[in-house]
């Protein structure tokens, strides 16, 4: 409770500022991005540790730079590429160096796939020659230089390229490739979607050899949804799509030698999935994780590839479930760091190169949320964690042994960190509720503060015309925990006077809502309403993260319920306040906190008067098997967990305003979610509001789509929840005229 204080403390400090404020906030403006603050955008240190790139672009005519700065002096010390000096490319949105920084990937006319893929054109910069050079004629995939610039291995269609600088020819290595059957290269869609990658293979480190993962679909089932378009008829998006219990696509993994171009098979012996590969510094080891379909027994796997011969090198098993994390580093002799949440806390430890436990190296109540990487010189590893509270976040150093921790950068507030080559420096971005975010650069081994970079000190001086509140931090005692909770109070709050109650949640394993950092465009929506009096809240209930892994296990084989309960229970809670009107409470998320909110006003129809969904979840056995089956097993192994917690199966506990929301082009939370929602109720005979994007993805945006969501959603909160007596009276009126005019008829 001591960290929250201090955060009370820091409010006090700006209720001035708040108070002289003017302008309410409106959607249109955060969609315009007015409250989009400066970034660095594309950090990357240079191998030399002394100097570092970012990518800039020219606001007037959208040109964009790469240019090298110096961590010293923090000043610019060329311009390495400009795209005005590019006749063939008008501006570039991404940049990768070579290993040995010869060669730039600059990527353009980039497009989406989903969430995380992606289909460009891509350019190979000569930084020596000025050479440009197109790396495909037609739109590729996830394109990787070589170490040493002189190749580029890309996906097409489906199947693995190889692009030859010196030559400039193409070499087919895959030729199997082909839609909704056979993968090399990229990952199917559950796999990017779960397990957070997209490019599925990798250069060992001399540039001999490159793994790749194949992804064989044929007998994964398919998922199918129109795409209405412009066009006289609608055309159908057809992809597969494993939900939970049915087949995912069988995954193996391959060698393919530059050398010889021949192509081996790994024997990776019980496999289930394949969520990561990597190479060690020796090119000739290739690290292999697997886990099981219950993905409750994670195997690290060390693959000699110059006889595929296959070595165990760490088991980790769980009652629950195992994450997949990109925490795993190797030193320089292959010896490794690894996270693990094995003593209840995400920690680091020190393993050998055959795979021996050598140390743990932190330890704590508190949770290591990344690992920056390690300085063998200093025997200093960098880390990020919440060794200041659950909501915050800060950086640290600790040698292998576990001894001489320093704490870097812990301003109560979000902290993380962008080392340099050589970690010599860091540049630490910084914010907090009350503070967008700061760059400034500190010295790595004594973490003191050189020089600020950027500051977003336009942003704070645009934001004093505006009505803002500040989110006030605090725990709530639920169901045997404490919570983590915000709260944002109208601009004009007065003890004395009752306000209706909106809480936003997510809920969703792992996740947190509750954070001490910058606002979001959610917030902003937030801000508005508070402006228009509402009392805005937040509690981070069982199964979200950071505060230990049995706080987030717990709500394993039982997904909804308890999260449900916590909500419910908070909403009473914090309705019984003196200054909460308990006749006007809603609860909103989205996507899995579209689910919370719907659960949370069927089962909680005795406190919740109004909710809204969007994107929601209405029965885990359509939503996908990774996902999943990581937190409840199979819909045969475990069909109580599946359909006890489905609002499909209680529509009649309808009482209150409903407003469902969701796209018609969901690849991820299908609009069959909603369909099937609707008529639940319709069959209950439950009145409710709903409405469908056209062609929109799970993210609903594009256009002024956002402006019209979030202020149809305005406009239903205003309507049933700040509204809500008067307009049932004056509907109840209405209709007592009506009937009175029948009967004088």
């Amino acid at each position: 409770m001591r960290k929250y204080l201090t955060l009370a403390i820091l409010y006090l400090g700006v209720v001035p500022i708040i108070f002289a404020q003017k302008k309410p906030i409106t959607v249109e403006e955060v969609y315009a991005e007015t409250f989009e603050p400066e970034g660095l955008d594309e950090l990357n240190s240079m191998n030399n540790g002394r100097q570092y790139t970012i990518l800039n672009t020219n606001k007037r005519d959208s040109a964009t730079t790469i240019d090298k700065y110096d961590y010293a002096t923090l000043e610019k010390v060329e311009t390495i590429v400009d795209s005005k000096n590019l006749p063939q490319i008008k501006r570039f949105s991404s940049y990768e160096f070579s290993d040995d920084e010869s060669k730039l990937l600059l990527a353009t006319e980039v497009e989406p796939l989903f969430r995380r893929s992606t289909l460009g054109i891509y350019y190979v910069y000569d930084l020596k020659s000025k050479k440009l050079t197109k790396v495909s004629e037609s739109k590729i995939q996830e394109p990787a230089l070589s170490p040493n610039g002189g190749q580029v291995a890309y996906v097409k269609g489906n199947n693995l390229y190889l692009l030859d600088m010196a030559s400039n020819s193409t070499h087919q290595i895959t030729t199997d490739g082909e839609k909704n059957k056979i993968i090399n290269g990229v990952t199917d869609w559950v796999y990017e979607e779960e397990f957070a990658f997209v490019r599925a293979f990798a250069w060992n480190t001399d540039g001999t050899k490159i793994a790749f993962l194949r992804f064989d679909e044929t007998e994964v089932p398919s998922f199918s949804m129109d795409i209405y378009g412009k066009t006289l008829y609608p055309n159908q998006d057809t992809f597969k799509y494993p939900k939970a219990g049915q087949n995912n696509s069988v995954v193996t993994l391959h060698l393919f030698d530059m050398e010889s171009g021949n192509i081996s098979k790994v024997n990776l012996r019980d496999a289930y999935y394949i969520p990561r590969i990597k190479w060690m510094n020796n090119p000739n080891r290739l690290s292999v994780i697997t886990l099981n379909r219950h993905q409750n027994d994670l195997k690290l796997w060390s693959v000699n590839v110059t006889d595929s011969s296959v070595s165990l090198l760490l088991e980790e098993k769980d009652d629950a479930y195992v994450d997949i994390t990109d925490d795993l580093t190797f030193l320089a002799d292959d010896s490794f760091i690894w996270t693990s949440e094995k003593d209840g806390y995400n920690h680091l430890y020190l393993y050998g190169q055959d795979g021996n436990l050598m140390n743990q190296i932190t330890q704590g109540p508190w949770e290591v949320t990344k690992y920056y990487g390690y300085d063998q010189n200093e025997d200093k590893i960098y880390y990020q964690s919440t060794e200041n509270g659950s909501i915050n976040r800060g950086v640290y150093s600790v040698e292998s042994n576990g001894k001489n921790k320093k704490a870097l950068a812990d301003r109560e507030g979000t902290n993380s960190a962008d080392f340099s080559a050589d970690f010599t420096y860091f540049i630490c971005t910084y914010s907090s509720a009350v503070s967008p975010p700061e760059y400034s650069l500190y010295k790595a081994l004594t973490g003191k503060k050189i020089k600020e970079i950027k500051n977003n000190a336009d942003l704070i001086e645009k934001l004093k015309t505006y009505e803002l509140s500040p989110k006030e931090f605090s725990t709530i005692a639920i169901n045997g925990n404490e919570l983590n909770m915000y709260m944002v109070k109208p601009t004009d709050f007065d003890p004395s006077k009752k306000y209706p109650l909106l809480m936003y949640q997510y809920s969703g394993p792992g996740s947190q809502q509750v954070s001490n950092s910058w606002l979001n465009e959610r917030d902003y929506w937030h801000q508005q309403l508070a402006a228009q009096g509402y009392v805005i809240a937040c509690v981070d209930g069982r199964g979200t993260g950071f505060k230990g892994r049995d706080f987030k296990k717990s709500t394993y084989l039982n997904l909804i319920k308890y999260e449900t309960e916590d909500q419910i229970s908070a909403a009473k809670k914090l309705s019984a306040l003196p200054y909460i009107d308990e006749d006007k409470t809603g609860i909103w998320g989205w996507s899995f906190g579209g689910h919370m909110a719907t659960n949370s006003l069927l089962k909680g129809n005795d406190v919740f008067e109004m909710a809204i969904a969007v994107a929601p979840v209405t029965s885990w056995r359509f939503y996908d098997t990774i996902y999943t089956e990581r937190f409840l097993r199979t819909p045969e192994e475990n069909p109580e967990g599946y359909d006890e917690n489905s609002p499909l199966n209680y529509p009649e506990l309808l009482e209150g305003d409903f407003l469902l929301i969701h796209g018609s082009g969901d690849d991820n939370v299908h609009v069959q979610h909603s369909m099937r929602m609707v008529e639940a109720l319709v069959q209950a005979n439950k009145q409710f509001d709903w409405g469908i994007y056209t062609d929109k993805a799970h993210s609903i945006k594009g256009g002024n789509v956002r402006v019209h969501l979030f202020n149809k959603m305005t406009n239903f909160v205003n309507e049933n929840l700040r509204d809500r007596k008067e307009s049932k009276e004056l509907g109840k009126k209405e209709q007592d005229s009506i009937y009175t005019s029948k009967i004088k008829g």
